[in-house]
């Protein structure tokens, strides 16, 4: 009742996607100067609202995506667009939110959707079920992507030690460097959107 190959396939490809590695800098950066109960708690936030939309696009994806008269690309380049507005706040230094609203929405908007699940990811979900004709292979798929939401819950919540190594400055300049890197990513998740109209027309 196990398909090892598709696991192991979609797990690779949900990791590549959703880079828990990568996204340690950029949670890092986002829940700054938070307590660390307050920071644990919004890794666990991230994760369950990643989770959820995941498991909702690949329940329902295709007749979202229908009924929405949404294509694929689209989605990319809005989500390409919402990185980018986070990439320039973090580069300029402008985080600062209202207190009663920045540990809830963090955690919803980047982190939980579209930096965990982003198109990328809600796009391989869909295809996976998609192709999953028995119960084994669906039972394979529901597991890979439960597994990868562990690992990327146990990276951010164990990136909190890192904090208290590098300290004020280091959190700075990693900052810094999260908003060059998710800048990058959004400009390419623009690109891709892009050149899938260019191709479909």
């Amino acid at each position: 009742m196990f398909n090892v190959a598709v696991f192991g396939s979609l797990f690779l490809t949900l990791f590549v996607i959703m880079d828990p590695p990568g996204i340690t800098p950029i949670f890092l950066a986002l829940t700054a100067g938070r307590p660390g109960k307050v920071q644990k708690r919004m890794a666990l936030q991230a994760v369950c609202v990643a989770g959820g939309v995941i498991a909702v696009f690949g329940v329902l994806g295709h007749q979202i995506l229908n009924y929405l008269h949404v294509s694929v690309p689209a989605l990319m380049i809005a989500g390409g667009l919402l990185l980018l507005l986070i990439a320039l706040d973090l580069l300029t230094g402008k985080t600062d939110e209202p207190k009663q609203t920045k540990d809830v929405n963090v955690a919803l908007v980047p982190l939980g959707m579209p930096l965990l699940a982003g198109p990328g990811a809600i796009v391989s979900v869909i295809l996976a079920v998609q192709k999953a004709d028995s119960m084994a292979t669906q039972v394979s798929v529901w597991t890979a992507i439960l597994a990868i939401h562990v690992v990327l819950w146990l990276v951010m919540r164990y990136s909190l030690l890192i904090i208290r190594v590098i300290k004020d400055g280091g959190v700075v300049l990693v900052t810094r460097l999260a908003g060059m890197m998710l800048s990058a990513i959004a400009v390419q998740q623009i690109i891709n959107g892009v050149t899938q109209v260019i191709r479909g027309s």
